[in-house]
């Protein structure tokens, strides 16, 4: 795969910002902005080229047969809302955060838009996996105008959600997506 994700950036002409943060074996990772079905390929292949196991996570019904084997070697998570003390299901902050307890080297990518339009407001369950799993935010993030990937802050939740993701945000700002008009606001 890393052979493949090389080829794939030479021949786009893509570039890569490889700075992940010394020590950290564990991390939400956030990619951003998210305005194309195009971005998983250049984050999968950027990812491969740091050598960065990052992991995504999907609802474990839809990892059957062939889909779920490609899934699965792409780095898919199976995710399983199982019932839980008190009877409801667990969300999936609640999985992330636990998975991330549990395993002692993790990276999980989340699209904090929840979607590839533009968006006033994020999804924060990214920073309360973060914060209740007690690991950094690290900013992924994809600039089709310099055609570059990267990484970008390095969060470390401490309880000021609104502050932070502000932080988060006004960096996304200044990259422009595949499609700049559904970047961040």
């Amino acid at each position: 795969m890393k052979l493949l994700s090389k080829f794939i950036f030479w021949i786009s002409g893509w570039s890569l910002n490889a700075n992940w943060p010394k020590g950290v074996k564990k991390a939400v990772l956030i990619a951003i902005p998210h305005t194309s079905n195009w971005d998983i390929l250049y984050a999968r292949a950027a990812f491969y080229l740091m050598d960065i196991p990052v992991r995504f996570t999907i609802k474990k019904e839809v990892m059957v047969g062939p889909l779920g084997w490609l899934l699965s070697g792409l780095g898919a998570i199976p995710i399983d809302r199982k019932r839980i003390p008190g009877g409801r299901k667990q969300t999936y902050t609640e999985a992330m955060t636990q998975m991330l307890i549990d395993t002692p080297e993790l990276v999980v990518m989340v699209t904090p838009e929840g979607t590839r339009s533009a968006v006033k407001k994020w999804k924060t369950g990214f920073y309360h996996t973060a914060l209740g799993a007690n690991v950094p935010v690290v900013v992924g993030y994809l600039d089709y105008k310099k055609k570059e990937a990267g990484i970008g802050p390095v969060i470390y939740p401490n309880g000021e959600m609104d502050a932070q993701i502000e932080e988060m945000k006004a960096f996304g700002r200044t990259v422009t997506g595949k499609h700049p008009e559904k970047g961040i606001i």
